[in-house]
């Protein structure tokens, strides 16, 4: 059986800005101003970011009076680490293995 990584998930979060994001997301529930003062990226642009992010499943919004507020969803997160451990188990389990040429 193979097991394989969730590569668009991956794609997503190998932008620069939006593992930033994601970053200062795990730390605390930010609207965009913020994120606009932290990461210095214009607010067109980290809207952008941020609807990728939504879309891929990694963020859901929160709307408070004319703001939206983004938190990071930690189980998506979750899910990405156990494929990577997964990966990492049956590299282990068939170090010794070696097709012959």
């Amino acid at each position: 059986m193979l097991t394989s990584v969730d590569t668009e998930l991956l794609k997503v979060l190998a932008d620069p800005l939006r593992l930033q994001i994601v970053t200062l997301l795990a730390h605390e529930t930010l609207c965009t101003t913020h994120l606009v003062e932290e990461t210095g990226a214009r607010q067109t642009n980290l809207s952008n970011h941020l609807k990728v992010l939504r879309e891929a499943g990694v963020v859901e919004t929160e709307p408070c009076g004319r703001f939206t507020y983004y938190r990071l969803k930690p189980e998506v997160l979750d899910a990405l680490a156990g494929q990577f451990a997964a990966l990492a188990d049956t590299a282990r389990t068939h170090a010794d293995s070696k097709r012959s040429c």
